[in-house]
């Protein structure tokens, strides 16, 4: 379409289009012609951080790697912004891109330009945050409470909206009802998620932390986490013990005796009954002989 018949069709001057603080949504692409939509390279001055960002823990090296990165190569990735105003933008995903990008020098970054109000850049915000690779469970989370929460979402609906089964938000979500410590050992990758959903099963915390003490001087794995809990809420009787038994003084010699006679140990047992037995040791076969022909005689 000819810059002629964009203005005809858009019933006034182009240029006052593309630079109204209303409608100024436009960017220019590597042709050199303004399209609707495109990439745009917007100075990081005029990007605001996203107030709705779930995410707030950077790791500061993978930051500096990003940034050398940037450095020879660029942003491969342009972030995603939406207008504020005329020449300003708030962002909507990317801020890791941004961070490194402004720690590489840089004074412009690609964007991407889109229209959003506020629950519809909070929504984006967080299903792109869902996405990433390099999340931790705890984050991951977080952003489905928020989903939750503030989009006023049931289980199912934040299913259908994300793509993820319901099993799996679930799972996520009761992470949450875990105590801080546990939280943070998992968002430090202290423990895994294995681990974490081994102990939600007990209610007492201090239970949960011994546990988490254990798993992380022991290195202990998802398995003896599992098996653990299951003895502290089904614990198995102990087996009864056998009553003492008071053998009269005239057997209490008979072992001694036995032993004597035989050259080796022997075992006496008996019940109030009468009823026992005689265990008596022997070292091998050869020593087994020997006392078979005592015995014998």
């Amino acid at each position: 379409m000819s810059k002629k018949r964009s203005t005809k069709a858009l019933g006034r001057g182009l240029d006052a289009i593309l630079t109204s603080p209303e409608t100024d949504i436009t960017a220019g692409d590597i042709s050199g012609n303004f399209v609707a939509g495109a990439i745009a390279e917007i100075d990081l001055k005029k990007i605001e951080i996203n107030p709705f960002q779930p995410r707030s823990d950077f790791d500061e090296m993978l930051l500096r790697e990003l940034s050398e990165s940037i450095k020879s190569q660029g942003v491969i990735q342009p972030v995603t912004v939406r207008k504020m105003g005329y020449d300003k933008y708030q962002l909507i995903s990317g801020e890791r891109r941004l961070r490194a990008s402004k720690m590489a020098g840089l004074e412009k970054i690609p964007a991407y330009i889109r229209v959003a109000d506020d629950e519809q850049m909070l929504e984006m915000a967080l299903i792109e945050n869902i996405h990433r690779k390099d999340l931790n469970a705890i984050e991951v989370a977080i952003s489905y409470k928020r989903l939750q929460e503030e989009l006023n979402l049931t289980q199912e609906k934040l299913s259908e909206k994300i793509g993820k089964n319901r099993s799996t938000i679930t799972n996520f979500l009761r992470l949450l009802k875990l105590p801080p410590t546990i939280q943070v050992a998992l968002r430090d990758e202290l423990i895994s998620m294995g681990h974490a959903r081994a102990l939600l099963p007990l209610e007492n915390k201090k239970t949960q932390k011994k546990i988490l003490k254990e798993i992380i001087d022991k290195g202990l794995s998802v398995r003896q986490v599992e098996s653990m809990v299951r003895e502290i809420l089904h614990p198995q009787p102990k087996p009864e013990k056998e009553p003492v038994i008071d053998i009269p003084d005239e057997y209490r010699r008979v072992s001694d005796e036995l032993s004597k006679l035989l050259g080796t140990k022997v075992n006496f047992r008996r019940n109030n009954k009468g009823k026992g037995n005689l265990v008596i040791n022997f070292k091998n076969d050869d020593d087994l002989e020997r006392i078979l022909k005592i015995l014998n005689k």
